[in-house]
């Protein structure tokens, strides 16, 4: 059955490094807001800053959610789950905040805790950091067994033919990125340069 963790460290820490696959959900405030789960992957875009605190690359996509919900409320749960070896979900809830590129925080936070990753071809938006407040797992049992073959390259292929400027020009022209499906503010534009 379930437990609840102090820290992110040892056996945990180890199984969620190992996922190739996780996933987040915000909502915003307002009861009839929409919520919003995301799968994340591409490996060396997650990383452990410490025993309380996780933090992920936000890359381009078609809507800016999850920043949109962070930047009103801060509220915050991943989740990975085991697909090989032993059964396990991993849930994180938090605050998190996304941190932009023209953060004084930005620049260090990728060069140290991610430095296996060129972000350049994939439109890398923002540093989502989680500072935990709850740990938890769960059993696991009717999670599926399913094999991580390697990840897509179709998202650094799209993405790699974008400099700042035609990046911001594409998120203007979507719907939800400057704003969320809810009306609140999603990404800021134009990007700064990195």
């Amino acid at each position: 059955m379930g437990k609840t963790y102090e820290h992110i460290d040892g056996r945990l820490r180890t199984f969620i490094e190992e996922q190739p696959l996780f996933f987040t959900a915000t909502a915003p405030l307002s009861g009839d807001g929409t919520v919003n789960l995301s799968p994340k992957g591409l490996k060396g875009s997650f990383a452990v800053l410490d025993e309380r605190t996780v933090a992920y690359l936000d890359f381009a996509g078609s809507n800016a959610e999850t920043i949109a919900h962070l930047r009103e409320n801060g509220r915050i749960t991943l989740m990975w789950c085991a697909f090989q070896g032993p059964p396990n979900i991993v849930r994180v809830h938090g605050r998190g905040e996304p941190v932009f590129r023209d953060d004084p925080r930005f620049t260090d936070l990728l060069a140290t805790h991610f430095p296996g990753i060129d972000p350049s071809p994939h439109g890398l938006r923002a540093i989502i950091v989680v500072h935990a407040e709850l740990v938890r797992d769960t059993c696991g049992y009717a999670v599926p067994f399913m094999t991580y073959d390697e990840d897509r390259d179709l998202h650094a292929k799209r993405f790699a033919r974008e400099d700042d400027e035609s990046l911001s020009a594409y998120f203007a022209k979507k719907e939800h990125i400057a704003t969320s499906m809810d009306g609140l503010p999603g990404l800021p534009l134009p990007l700064r340069p990195i």
